[in-house]
Formats: C-alpha cells, structure tokens, sequence
C-alpha cells in the first residue's frame, strides 16, 4: 500500500501503535473465529465458546479498522476517534485481565508465579502498554490538529 508523501508527512511515528493494536489481537480474533476450542482457556463450554466468537468477530474487525486507518492523516477526526475507542478498549481490558481468576493454565515457571507474572497479567499489561500508547499518540499529535484547524478556519 503506497502512501502518497503528504499523507506519510502527517503522520507521527507513534502511529505504529495501531500496528501494535493488530498484533495483539489478530492472534485471538483469527483463533477465535476459526479453532475456538483450541485456545488455552479453562472450562470452555458452548456459552462461552458463542461468547469468545462475538468477541473474535469484534477484535477482527477493530483491527481491520486500525489498518485502514493508519494510513490516514493523524489530523482526521475518524482516526482521532477510533484512537479514543481503543484506549478505552485497552484500557478496560487490562483491567479485566488483572482482577481476572487464572484461566489460562500455563505458566512461566515458579519464580515467575512467586512474583504474579502469569499469562493473564502479562495480557493485560500488553493492553495497558496499547491504551498508554494511543495516549501518547493522542497528545503528540493535538498540535498538529489544532495548527490545521487554524488553518482551516483562515481560509
């Protein structure tokens, strides 16, 4: 996908966190849409397994809509507004996954448990660096934004 010069000038390096958003969820989306039951989580019964679908069916989607919308302009109130929707998705997941109970039973050895890295930490955490990131991302950019709607307002 080629971006013309123009565009690719107003676009922060922080917007690689919208890459960043895709990574972390299109493993599960994928997943989750496809092989259900082959993802590690305890005590998956048809319920859950309908609920992990919608949720895959979601995650595809928001990370469809990421891809497309990096390439904009980080002055477009759409890609402002999604930016705001997934650091309020991220943000809400990391909480989850940290007051979640274990449901992921794998580990990372016994000196790991000791200090409470487990998967579903280590998940949310990812979350939380993604909500954090659409933060910085969000304050980089305000100035430009503002300099283009002067701008806009002069002419």
């Amino acid at each position: 996908m080629s971006v013309p010069p123009q565009a690719a000038a107003l676009r922060s390096p922080l917007a690689a966190v919208f890459l960043l958003h895709i990574a972390l969820e299109m493993p599960i989306a994928l997943q989750g849409l496809f092989s259900p039951m082959s993802l590690p989580f305890i005590q998956l019964n048809n319920t859950s397994i309908v609920l992990l679908k919608l949720y895959a069916s979601l995650a595809l989607g928001i990370s469809l809509t990421s891809l497309l919308a990096y390439s904009l302009p980080d002055f477009l109130p759409a890609k402002r507004a999604l930016a705001i929707g997934l650091c309020v998705y991220h943000s809400a997941v990391s909480t989850v996954l940290f007051q979640a109970p274990r449901f992921i039973p794998h580990s990372f050895g016994a000196l790991a448990e000791a200090n409470n890295v487990t998967p579903e930490v280590v998940w949310g955490t990812a979350h939380g660096i993604i909500g954090l990131g659409m933060i910085l991302w969000w304050q980089s950019t305000v100035g430009l934004t503002q300099q283009l709607a002067a701008l806009q307002r002069r002419t």
